[in-house]
């Protein structure tokens, strides 16, 4: 059975929302997020990969990456920062900033969510933002976090489904101000969501000659093939198996999903196959050998072959470590 393939891992994968800042900020001001070593043991606990996002709800401000160009920010623009990168975040580009403190952090992830937080000198805000973090694994196989650019921006006023981000936007600001029951939970889910539609208009914006795992979900063919082995990780796939059922020869198939992809398909589908074994032994008490059977082995011995050839330890010593 073929399935959707984006779906299938950010389920795998564990995306995790957490922790909103609702912030007013009046000029001039800056701060600067510390690295995610720093925040992932307090904010979110046990994930691997740190995702931060800012929603510019009023005003307007700048976002600034180590190193690289300031980029400007207006109400209804979201930006993602990918691989969790230090930054700040100013009024105007160029500014010297104050780092987010481990007090900061750690009342963050003791109190109530959202946090309310005032920047800058006192008097009306110059800009209104929604803030917070994602997590999810990035061992030992993530092949949407391999291919994101590390800065995704996307603005509400060209949602072309009718303003899903504005929809967006306006729940959270809601949830954000009224702190209804259940609020903390709302907001970790919406800020998954958001995540997905800025990954879904990176998708779709992306030029025709681009390569990567993204380009293979894509691309007709290769789409099809991931989909197909992604809904049945299990079956004993064959290069000319997949080929016939999307409609390719094996030689083009597997051509085809190199390129794209940056490896063949069974390598692809053996990396895949681990990731999913991984979330098990992690979240669950099912023994070695009904994991093996589970995701297409043989034999436990042959899983655990090939579980130390991808990750570097056993099974036994990657459950015992999460």
């Amino acid at each position: 059975m073929a399935s959707d393939a984006l779906s299938d891992l950010l389920r795998t994968v564990r995306l995790t929302g957490a922790t909103f800042f609702n912030v007013a900020a009046t000029e001039p001001w800056a701060v600067e997020q510390p690295a995610p070593e720093v925040i992932l043991p307090k904010i979110l606990p046990g994930g691997e990969r740190l995702i931060s996002y800012h929603v510019v709800t009023e005003g307007r401000c700048f976002a600034t990456i180590k190193g690289e160009e300031p980029i400007a920010l207006e109400a209804g623009e979201v930006i993602v920062i990918t691989h969790g990168d230090s930054h700040v975040m100013s009024s105007s580009p160029g500014m010297r900033a104050t780092r987010v403190g481990p007090e900061a952090i750690a009342k963050a992830s003791a109190g109530p969510l959202p946090l309310f937080v005032n920047y800058g000198a006192k008097g009306a805000p110059s800009a209104r933002l929604v803030c917070g973090f994602l997590a999810c694994d990035a061992r030992p196989f993530n092949p949407l976090l391999e291919n994101l650019p590390p800065v995704m921006t996307a603005r509400a006023s060209q949602d072309s489904s009718g303003g899903w981000l504005a929809q967006f936007i306006h729940v959270a600001v809601l949830e954000s101000t009224e702190r209804r029951a259940g609020s903390e939970s709302v907001l970790a889910k919406l800020s998954e969501l958001m995540f997905i539609e800025v990954v879904r208009r990176h998708l779709e914006s992306m030029p025709p000659e681009r390569a990567g795992w993204l380009a293979g979900l894509r691309d007709p063919f290769v789409g099809k093939a991931l989909a197909l082995m992604h809904g049945s990780p299990a079956h004993d796939w064959t290069i000319e198996e997949l080929g016939r059922k999307i409609g390719l020869s094996r030689s083009v198939l597997a051509e085809r999903f190199s390129d794209l992809v940056g490896m063949p398909p069974m390598q692809y589908l053996a990396r895949w196959r681990i990731q999913i074994a991984a979330k098990i032994l992690s979240e669950a008490s099912s023994n070695i050998a009904s994991i093996a059977e589970e995701i297409g082995y043989e034999s436990e011995a042959a899983f655990s072959r090939a579980f130390k050839k991808l990750v570097g330890v056993p099974p036994s010593v990657w459950r015992r470590r999460a």
